[in-house]
């Protein structure tokens, strides 16, 4: 990560990929949401990995790509909350508006961070498409006991502030108000892309189809034997970057969808 964000006082790493060439008419930006780590330093879904993804998104499909790490997790501030990466995705759409000249923002989710992508794109009108990866429809499992939520997430270190929540109940009710397949109703009819791998063993593929029911037009892609860390799945990527050239092309076109 070689920059720096702040979103409510939180300072937040990043990395901003740029294309080798730009258009010279029109630029699509994206900003990747990585998910909730798996385990001390993120495991297999360290947000490490993610500037290189960035770094070849831009340079084979031509985006400027913003990857970032929410707070608490990696080398950005603060503590895990569903509230709070709400507020830094928001912020992450924001600063890669304001760093490069775009005419149009995606945003590709793994894991949580599709769930929230959807969330976002449902409030704003401005994003023009969503990607979500592996992602669930609702948090009901963390909902349901958010004390062990709270342990586990300082386990892995993505709350280090040992005050932190002030309230319980507050921090477990964002739990509760993210539900992605009402914000995908809601976001539609804009783009949304639902990639799931056949095996998730983590989030089970039927979440990704009561999402794409919600959306009623989104592009559903299930990766047989795949499972939940599609990120390191090359059919997976192959999909995305297909994807991605899509929606450029478009953009390029202006054409009405």
């Amino acid at each position: 990560m070689d920059r720096r964000f702040t979103v409510e006082g939180v300072e937040l790493a990043a990395h901003l990929a740029r294309p080798t060439q730009i258009h010279p008419t029109c630029q699509p930006g994206l900003v990747i949401a990585h998910g909730f780590p798996a385990e001390v330093g993120g495991g297999i879904n360290s947000t490490s990995s993610f500037p290189e993804l960035a770094d070849r998104f831009a340079t084979e499909s031509g985006w400027a790509v913003l990857a970032y790490s929410s707070r608490g997790v990696a080398e950005s501030q603060g503590n895990f909350s569903l509230n709070g990466w709400i507020s830094d995705l928001k912020g992450a759409v924001a600063h890669l508006r304001e760093s490069v000249p775009v005419d149009g923002v995606w945003i590709l989710g793994f894991g949580t961070g599709g769930a929230l992508a959807i969330q976002v794109a449902a409030d704003d009108d401005g994003i023009l498409g969503v990607a979500a990866v592996a992602s669930p429809a609702d948090f009901e499992d963390w909902a349901r006991n958010p004390r062990k939520l709270l342990v586990l997430a300082r386990e892995i270190g993505v709350v280090r502030d040992p005050d932190f929540p002030e309230s319980i109940e507050e921090w477990s009710a964002g739990l509760r108000s993210v539900r992605t397949s009402d914000a995908a109703s809601r976001m539609a009819p804009r783009e949304l892309l639902i990639l799931h791998g056949r095996d998730d063993e983590t989030v089970p593929v039927f979440d990704a189809r009561v999402v794409a029911d919600s959306h009623g037009s989104a592009d559903l892609r299930i990766i047989g034997g795949g499972a939940h860390h599609l990120r390191h799945d090359p059919r997976a990527i192959a999909v995305l970057l297909g994807w991605l050239d899509r929606q450029r092309a478009w953009l390029v076109a202006g054409e009405d969808r």
